[in-house]
């Protein structure tokens, strides 16, 4: 696919987008900081923290406001993701699955999937059932992809069983489980290589989720049908490099006021753990490439929201190396082809980050989890409303 090109404009944070950040610090010492959740982990109306770190045994959550330490389980090795799944439990307080036991070769990676649920209490210690061993179990998300509002849970592996780097050649599973059943059934198995991001949401408006993953052969939509037949189909190619540098690596979607009926446009870190932020516009039947920023380092996490209330989406993307930055990107307009740079924060080398109203106020704030710093921050969205 031809790169288009771009114009990538640096202003200051607050002049380019009204929101004005203060930064928080929720914990440190969380050794290989990989996934930060927020979710209401104990019914109280108030969105916690879940952070997930690969260097350390313990599952842990910060109880808001105060950001009260509490230990989920422990005894872990290699946790790698997780998904925070309705329990349909009177007292309303959720189920999480976890993966863990990972590596990035599959030889090495024992991948278990584990359910985890509260005892009653969950400041006190939940239990613990593994419900799987899928190799490279990677990526967990939810979605209600037949619209009955049962949400099942996606389990995305990093590779195929027999893959070795570092061109990960094998067929990549894609499979689910009903909460209840918990039993393996297959999605797919029509990806091949590596493949480091999964995006859930309703593509086509038909009140049904449908599954995006990004690797390395680009992005693609997983759709179930009526007839309960899942279908593949491509969206874009990516990088145009040569494999093991083609496709994507992490993706997300956003929403452009100006353009009609608010087109939706995609986001992407690119290529693996890669150093380009991408945005792909629609172009008549095809996806238009456009890079914005070639100066990541390690690139690992992007994700999409209206930061400022002008109804266009912003995109987040953080890096793990080099400057280990958070860094905000702006649409100039409704066409979405030029956009502002800026930093969140220069000291977070973000592996995963969150966007949610963690204090009430009506405004999006965004929580990062570091990798090698270890730290858990919240970043508090100060910024006129409109």
């Amino acid at each position: 696919m031809k790169r288009t090109a771009f114009v990538l404009l640096a202003l200051p944070l607050l002049a380019a987008t009204r929101a004005d950040f203060a930064e928080h610090t929720v914990a440190t010492g969380l050794r290989g900081g990989y996934q930060v959740v927020i979710a209401d982990l104990n019914h109280d109306g108030k969105p916690d923290l879940i952070a997930l770190a690969q260097g350390m045994p313990d599952l842990v959550w910060y109880e808001n406001p105060g950001w009260e330490r509490h230990v989920i389980a422990g005894g872990f090795t290699q946790m790698i993701n997780l998904a925070v799944v309705p329990s349909g439990r009177a007292d309303g307080i959720p189920d999480i699955v976890l993966a863990s036991g990972f590596a990035n070769v599959a030889s090495r990676s024992v991948g278990v999937v584990s359910l985890l649920q509260h005892s009653g209490d969950p400041r006190g210690p939940w239990t613990v059932t593994e419900i799987d061993r899928l190799t490279t179990s990677h990526r967990l998300r939810t979605a209600d992809v037949d619209g009955s509002g049962k949400r099942i849970v996606i389990d995305a592996p990093l590779t195929g069983a027999k893959a070795e780097p570092p061109d990960y050649r094998d067929r990549t599973p894609l499979v689910f489980y009903r909460p209840g059943e918990w039993k393996r059934q297959e999605i797919a198995q029509g990806n091949s290589g590596l493949v480091h991001g999964i995006y859930v949401i309703d593509w086509d408006g038909d009140g049904r989720d449908e599954i995006l993953t990004g690797g390395f052969e680009g992005i693609h939509l997983f759709k179930l049908g009526k007839d309960g037949v899942w279908t593949r189909s491509e969206i874009a190619a990516g990088s145009p490099e040569p494999w093991p540098k083609s496709g994507t690596s992490d993706i997300a979607v956003g929403r452009l006021a100006g353009r009609l009926t608010k087109e939706r446009f995609l986001a992407a870190i690119e290529p693996w753990h890669g150093n380009q932020v991408a945005v792909y516009l629609r172009n008549g039947a095809a996806w238009a490439r456009q890079v914005i920023d070639e100066t990541l380092a390690d690139g690992h996490t992007v994700l999409t929201a209206d930061l400022n209330g002008d109804g266009n989406d912003e995109v987040i993307a953080g890096c793990r190396g080099g400057p280990h930055s958070v860094y905000i990107y702006s649409a100039e307009d409704a066409s979405g082809r030029r956009w502002t740079k800026r930093t969140l924060d220069p000291d977070m080398p973000a592996a995963s980050c969150a966007v949610g109203d963690l204090n009430g106020d009506g405004r999006v704030d965004i929580a990062c989890i570091g990798s090698s710093s270890g730290t858990l921050k919240w970043y508090e969205n100060r910024g006129v409303r409109k």
